[in-house]
């Protein structure tokens, strides 16, 4: 018995030193921690339980047999995060740089079916060279088995992606399905085809964090929805993400201590602008409605036309989709469409209510946003409303034009309550644009046209600038002083919080991907 309690004691010892002491060092000079070190950072302390610790790859071809690693370039198991459990791989870069091989393929979906079957998070925490090229095809069936129990969990579990390091290849697609992705600055990228191979095919010539670092994907692609200056940043991102959401589809995020005191801000009385074309930051009006310090914004550098993330309203979690007149005039574009929507359904698989705040002058128009699409990502957002369950509840704080009016939950998709602040205009169009259409012949035959545009433009204002004809056909339920938005929005969702409401029976609807 001793003698193999000494083998055991052995044998996990050496699995705790990956690839070796000078290989853990190379980590730390490249500033990233090791894979223990991340799970040990990112859990409660003590909590961790690890499972596969002794799992060895099973490949004899090109000399594999003699280097063999205990736990095989990856550390599974489970934990709590601030007492809730979770689930969580990380790969090892200092063991084969990380590259899967079936058996470490095995090891993560293990976890990942665990996590389903109990309903809990799964974080992935990704730092990997790629597929094991020794092992073949069975590292790319290992891949499709994750990829399989990725596609399997959507919507039934939470599942977070932490990129801390290389992503390439077949690789990037787990971290694509799962629902929120965050890189690392510096350290950290992800591509389908590396700089060489795109120099070859294309002859570009681009460094790997040009064409898929953290910066690439937070601005550009959209592909990562939040970065990080250091990997312990990036960890600290994850517990404050994971704060926001429930276990599973089962459950409705915690609720935190509220006690009432602070319900009416009249800061908000402020922030929009007497001229309807002078910008301001929607930021400030999220910040007046919220709870103090709680906004955790998604994306935020991507399509920044539009804001998303969540925050909490009286303690209890809510996730918000916002226009931004900040950015080009608040347009809903292609861009924005896609990330609202994602966002929007992430919520309604989870259990949490929706806030909207409207200031929409319309789709952008112009031969980019037709060719690229603008008619189905438009869809997206509006398919994506639709079709949520959760509380839904809109303000509008200024413009809400055209068919941005509908899609931006209107009370015609199923919004359960839409407020109007006195400054909303709720319209097909502008009034200038409006009125020079309706009135295009009685002003072309004006002795003076510009004159006569400026009262019909002044007319249309006084009929259709403002929330109260809407009000009266029951579009809006409520035209709200700004300083009571907070009060009137908490008492909504805890009205709303007993809300069931299911859709037409089906296998699923068809979104226009």
């Amino acid at each position: 018995m001793s003698s193999n309690i000494d083998k055991l004691n052995e044998s996990i010892a050496q699995a705790k030193l990956g690839g070796g002491q000078k290989r853990i060092e190379k980590q730390h000079q490249k500033k990233k921690l090791t894979a223990r070190e991340r799970i040990e950072y990112l859990l409660d302390e003590g909590s961790f339980e690890e499972m596969g610790i002794l799992v060895t790859h099973r490949t004899t071809d090109f000399g594999m047999d003699k280097e063999v690693y205990y736990g095989d370039g990856v550390v599974t198991g489970y934990g709590t995060i601030h007492g809730r459990l979770v689930y969580v791989y990380a790969q090892d870069f200092t063991v084969f740089g990380g590259a899967l091989s079936e058996t470490h393929a095995e090891k993560i979906c293990k976890i990942m079916d665990l996590a389903m079957n109990v309903g809990a998070p799964v974080i992935g925490l990704n730092d990997s060279g790629g597929a094991r090229i020794q092992e073949g095809v069975r590292s790319l069936g290992g891949y499709a088995d994750i990829f399989y129990r990725n596609v399997k969990a959507s919507g039934v579990i939470p599942q977070l992606s932490a990129i801390m390091g290389p992503c390439a290849g077949g690789a990037v697609y787990s971290p694509a399905i799962t629902d929120f992705t965050l890189m690392v600055e510096g350290t950290s990228y992800m591509f389908v085809t590396g700089p060489n191979v795109v120099k070859t095919v294309t002859n570009e010539e681009v460094t790997s964090e040009e064409l898929g670092g953290a910066s690439a994907h937070a601005v550009k692609s959209g592909v990562a929805h939040k970065t990080s200056a250091n990997d312990v940043e990036c960890l600290e991102d994850v517990k404050s993400l994971l704060s926001y959401l429930p276990q599973s589809h089962k459950e409705k995020p915690k609720d935190l201590p509220y006690h009432i005191g602070d319900e009416f801000r009249d800061v908000l009385e402020k922030i929009v602008p007497d001229s309807p074309n002078k910008p301001y930051d929607m930021h400030e009006v999220i910040k007046g409605i919220i709870d103090e310090e709680s906004f955790y914004e998604i994306h935020k550098e991507y399509a920044e036309n539009i804001i998303v993330g969540f925050a909490r309203l009286g303690g209890r979690s809510v996730g918000i989709v916002a226009n931004q007149p900040m950015f080009l005039a608040g347009v809903l574009d292609v861009n924005s469409s896609r990330k609202a929507a994602r966002f929007t359904r992430f919520c309604d698989s989870f259990n949490i209510p929706l806030l909207v705040l409207v200031d929409v002058p319309g789709f952008l128009p112009g031969t980019d946003q037709e060719w690229n699409g603008i008619i189905v990502h438009g869809a997206k957002l509006l398919y994506a409303l639709s079709e949520a369950t959760v509380p839904k509840v809109t303000v509008i704080t200024r413009k809400a034009y055209g068919g941005a009016y509908d899609v931006m939950n209107s009370k015609h998709i199923g919004a359960d309550f839409n407020y109007a602040w006195p400054t909303a205009e709720i319209a097909v169009m502008g009034a200038k644009g409006a009125s020079e259409i309706i009135f295009r012949k009685e002003i072309s035959e004006a002795k003076d046209p510009a004159k006569k545009l400026a009262e019909k433009e002044a007319a249309y204002a006084e009929k259709f600038a403002n929330p109260f004809r809407a009000a009266a056909r029951g579009f809006i339920d409520e035209v709200i002083p700004p300083r009571e938005t907070r009060r009137k929005l908490i008492k909504a969702f805890r009205m709303l919080e007993k809300k069931d409401v299911s859709m037409p029976p089906k296998k699923h609807g068809n979104i226009p991907l």
